[in-house]
């Protein structure tokens, strides 16, 4: 198939699972032979603009027409099969469906978070689930309270978007692709067609190295921020410090508006290590020597991409029991589930998750069977060619057929040439 995945790449200095998602699948679906090609803008961009072009960009996150008619040459002229949408905000805007339907190709969509019915997408504020906005056109109450970057003015033109767009969006794209069942449960009850909501985990690439003996530490990988239960981590940790402790440090490895705090805390402690921002390969390092990997979130998490590494790692997690951890982590199998913003029920899994090593390797065996058989590439590249070629097969009217097939001398079907001209 040919694939024009659109996406706005967010700025590098705020590591985003997300930029790496559309990476690992654009990797995946090229190495299976697939013909992909990229339609992006970077938010990195944005600080080399002029102080006038800066300024124009919130009225260009509702609609930006440039894009549309720029993609849609580009769709006329390229012709592929599907195109896949990611992140739109903020220099994109939903008018890349508008561009879609101008040449016929039908598209598909992953729902990273809630930005269809949250404008922040978090579906947070002042530290508590809030779903005020769910369910309604306007989302005034997102603008009153500043929901995004804490600010009326900034969150005015996202929460537009959702009022102008709403419809384009339902009506434009083919199939959702939620990334867990709770995301989709919420969405479907938000008033999204649930029809076109289908439930798409994130692979993950195998690490290779796998966990080896007991492990050295207990880890926490991700941004230092409330939301991702940092300051309840600390809380727990304090108790089982005093409490005499586990025997293994905790390792801190991240950046985000708690690093400060974080680092305080860690000063001069035998029992805590904060090592700042991890790369790839680091993190792949430190989840291999995990006892365990917290993600103590208190969001709802639409999926866990820190959860599914370390249970690739065979590695068991200890997870919030709430929003897409319930589904990822089988608790007392794969992993624990702590009861979420209880920082006592935090402490007592990391006690019981270090207490038996024994038990710990069956926990690490199970997670890392439950990656194969739900979260490996093969399962993530199968999951996106079903969905493409649905979207593909219930295109109505014109536009790009799928791939023409032919039987070969064996009766299987198999594609017929194309010519050249897309990345491989």
């Amino acid at each position: 198939m040919r694939v024009l995945v659109v996406h706005n790449r967010y700025a590098s200095a705020q590591p985003s699972g997300e930029n790496r998602v559309v990476d690992q699948e654009v990797g995946l679906l090229r190495a299976a032979g697939h013909r992909v090609e990229l339609f992006e803008r970077r938010s990195d961009d944005i600080a080399a603009r002029s102080l006038l072009d800066k300024a124009t960009i919130p009225l260009l996150v509702p609609w930006n027409p440039a894009v549309r008619t720029e993609l849609a040459a580009r769709l006329r002229a390229t012709r592929p099969d599907v195109v896949h949408v990611h992140n739109v905000f903020p220099l994109l805007s939903p008018a890349v469906l508008a561009a879609c339907a101008d040449a016929g190709v039908p598209a598909v969509a992953t729902l990273h978070n809630y930005t269809q019915v949250c404008p922040p997408g978090t579906l947070r504020r002042d530290g508590r689930l809030c779903t005020d906005c769910v369910g309604t056109t306007a989302a005034l109450p997102a603008v009153r309270h500043g929901c995004y970057r804490n600010s009326r003015l900034a969150t005015v033109p996202l929460a537009v978007s959702l009022a102008v767009n709403r419809r384009r969006w339902w009506s434009g794209v083919r199939r959702f692709l939620c990334i867990s069942a709770a995301q989709r449960d919420i969405l479907a009850r938000s008033g999204m067609p649930a029809e076109r909501l289908v439930v798409k985990h994130n692979f993950v690439p195998d690490p290779g190295a796998r966990r080896v003996g007991a492990g050295e530490h207990v880890l926490f990988l991700g941004r230092l921020a409330e939301a991702k239960g940092v300051r309840l981590l600390m809380a727990a940790w304090d108790g089982i410090a005093a409490s005499g402790g586990v025997g293994v440090p905790l390792v801190l490895a991240g950046t985000g508006p708690l690093e400060a705090e974080v680092s305080a805390w860690a000063a001069g402690r035998d029992d805590v290590r904060y090592v700042g921002l991890y790369d790839q390969d680091q993190c792949q390092r430190a989840i291999a020597r995990s006892v365990a990997v917290l993600a103590p979130s208190m969001s709802l998490e639409t999926f866990g991409l820190v959860v599914v590494e370390a249970m690739a790692a065979g590695v068991p997690p200890i997870a919030a029991g709430h929003g897409a951890f319930v589904e990822l982590v089988e608790d007392g199998v794969t992993g624990l589930l702590h009861e979420p913003g209880d920082a006592a029920s935090l402490a007592d899994r990391v006690r019981r998750i270090t207490a038996d090593p024994a038990r710990n390797q069956e926990l690490g065996r199970a997670a890392r069977l439950r990656y194969e058989q739900g979260f490996s590439p093969a399962v993530g590249l199968r999951r996106l060619e079903e969905e493409y070629r649905s979207a593909i097969a219930e295109r109505s009217g014109g536009g790009v057929g799928p791939p023409p097939v032919a039987n070969d001398s064996t009766g299987s079907r198999r594609e017929r040439p194309r010519e050249q001209g897309w990345g491989q």
